[in-house]
């Protein structure tokens, strides 16, 4: 498979799964989310897959949601918002039988495939870049990879499954702590808060490496593997995409979402309201 926005290349069991808009480092447009969940998709069934690699082409990563996808969202009113929940490759698009929209299920079909899926992240995984690395299995990371739970920043919550998957990975302090103040850390912290599995110089390479020796494993071992564990550790994740769903729509094109996106565009400090 190979699109505009992603490749699917499969060799030896391993599927290597890249976002290919590497002029925009690989920012999440609309057709960024519809390949994504394409390829999710694709490998949920597809023969003969034993492990997913996922990367990003070019400096980056992943550097988040489009900038074009930003400033027309903080101008959305709610008529706006609501109506696109139903518009097709919207991140807020739902459809029957899903415990996701969208935006969230471009993250969480990775523990939908039945195989691990190891995320290879270089240059930035920001807002929902970091969502995306946090939907895999195994994140192997770049030391100065440039990371953050980006949205409060753009006067939003994480509703691509990050508050569901962030905490698993660390205290309830530290993910609040990333939540509310939106910082860039990098990969090197992450590895010490446990957001990342490993380092490396070579995060794609050595993801390939690592691939190669899960595929000497008993595929039917691994595949019952990861299904326990997901078992154990996904309880609860419907009613927290719901959560996350709610809590997120009123705030879009509210007044202080649309000064957070504005100061920023303008270079100016951000003038908020106390409550809008």
């Amino acid at each position: 498979m190979s699109d505009d926005r992603v490749s699917i290349t499969i060799t030896d069991g391993i599927a290597d799964v890249r976002m290919v808009r590497s002029d925009k480092r690989n920012a999440l447009d609309n057709p960024m989310f519809m390949a994504l969940a394409a390829a999710g998709e694709r490998l949920k069934t597809e023969p003969g897959v034993r492990v997913v690699v996922l990367s990003g082409d070019g400096p980056s990563f992943c550097a988040g949601l489009d900038m074009g996808t930003m400033t027309a969202m903080a101008g959305a009113g709610e008529g706006e918002v609501n109506g696109a929940e139903r518009a097709e490759g919207n991140p807020g698009e739902m459809k029957d039988g899903r415990i996701t929209h969208l935006g969230q299920q471009v993250c969480w079909v990775w523990q939908e495939v039945p195989v691990p899926v190891i995320a290879a992240v270089h240059g930035h995984a920001l807002g929902g870049g970091i969502q995306l690395a946090l939907g895999a299995d195994i994140r192997i990371v770049h030391p100065a990879t440039q990371m953050s739970v980006r949205e409060v920043f753009w006067g939003l919550v994480p509703d691509m499954t990050g508050t569901f998957m962030l905490s698993q990975l660390v205290g309830a302090d530290v993910a609040k702590e990333l939540v509310f103040t939106a910082r860039i850390f990098s990969g090197r912290e992450a590895k010490d808060l446990g957001i990342a599995t490993r380092l490396s110089d070579n995060p794609r390479d050595d993801a390939m490496a690592l691939a190669r020796e899960i595929t000497g494993r008993s595929p039917d071992a691994v595949r019952a593997a990861k299904a326990l564990m997901n078992g154990l550790l996904n309880q609860g994740a419907a009613e927290q995409f719901a959560a996350e769903r709610a809590r997120i729509g009123p705030l879009i094109g509210r007044p202080n979402q649309t000064e957070a996106v504005m100061s920023h565009f303008e270079k100016r400090p951000a003038n908020f309201g106390d409550l809008s």
